[in-house]
């Protein structure tokens, strides 16, 4: 995927009602992008599947 028009965003089921306060994530052939959901046209992260993973995990605990 070479655009981020191509991307397929999903937010949590957990953003709220109004699903203004968080992030989005988009799965791609070498990373999982993230990017704020209220300024869609701000920078993305790109993380590896594996830091992705780590990172869902510990979020998971706190």
């Amino acid at each position: 995927m070479s655009s981020t028009d191509e991307r397929v965003w999903f937010k949590s089921s957990h953003s709220g009602s109004d699903g203004d306060d968080c992030v989005e994530v988009a799965r791609g052939a070498r990373a999982v992008h993230v990017r704020d959901s209220k300024d869609r046209q701000s920078p993305e992260l790109a993380l590896s599947a594996a830091s992705w993973a780590d990172f869902v995990a510990y979020a998971a605990r706190v």
